[in-house]
């Protein structure tokens, strides 16, 4: 594989501008390819990631969009399209994270949880796999957690958004290979990202000492296992979830 092996493809990265995504979005410019920038509300932070894969040699957009909203969805991959061509490779990323007991999980908190992390990888990927279909090639990399494998009491909406994101993954996956598709998905654990400000310094101790790594990820860490199955290197591999965790879960 060569460093451009994405060159003269165009990337979308939900939830682009941070975090993991904005590691994404470096990786595949890095790589070649044109990358847009999805945000739903921090444009300065948007700004900066595309300013970042401009520096890096990269044709790049920020793309304004809520992905729970089939409108702004449309509207998105208009522009992405219109801007700098049809999407080659999607990255499902956006998300919300509520760390709450059983109690304080609200219909409110569930049902926007659901919306961002589940329905909004359905509506973007609806919106692209028609013209991928029609042009044979697609890669596709939901972005779920070890949060839907294991357990989570203070995390449940969540759990169940990202349980739901592997079911869709693999049933798409399915659906879409005979089209030329691939569909993967990605199960961080602990990764160093604004996620976790919320987090007691107690809890991110007792989470560490469970991780037989002993530390915390990274995006960068996160972000070259999602640049594998968007690549040829993983031509063989649709369906999957893969773990990437230090340990803390092991599958199968």
């Amino acid at each position: 594989m060569t460093d451009r092996c994405f060159s003269g493809k165009t990337a979308l990265v939900t939830g682009g501008s941070r975090g993991i995504g904005r590691a994404c979005c470096l990786r595949l410019a890095r790589a070649g390819a044109n990358v847009a920038v999805n945000y739903v509300s921090n444009e300065t932070a948007a700004l900066e990631t595309v300013r970042q894969l401009r520096d890096a040699g990269a044709r790049a957009m920020a793309v304004q969009a809520d992905v729970s909203s089939s409108e702004d969805v449309d509207r998105m991959i208009g522009q992405v399209t219109a801007d700098l061509g049809p999407i080659d490779l999607l990255v499902n990323n956006a998300g919300v994270f509520d760390y709450v007991s059983h109690q304080e999980t609200t219909q409110a908190i569930w049902q926007r949880t659901l919306d961002v992390n589940l329905t909004g990888a359905f509506l973007v990927t609806w919106a692209v796999k028609d013209n991928m279909i029609s042009r044979g090639y697609g890669r596709i990399v939901n972005m779920s957690s070890i949060s839907a494998l294991d357990p989570r009491p203070m995390s449940i909406a969540y759990a169940a958004s990202k349980a739901g994101l592997v079911g869709l993954t693999k049933s798409t996956a399915a659906a879409f290979a005979a089209h030329g598709i691939r569909v993967n998905a990605v199960a961080p654990g602990l990764i160093e990202t604004e996620i976790i400000d919320g987090v007691e310094q107690a809890t991110l101790d007792r989470l560490i000492d469970a991780t037989p790594l002993k530390r915390i990820g990274t995006p960068e860490e996160i972000a070259a296992l999602v640049f594998f199955l968007l690549s040829d290197e993983s031509s063989f591999t649709t369906g999957q979830t893969i773990v990437s965790s230090g340990g803390r879960v092991m599958r199968p």
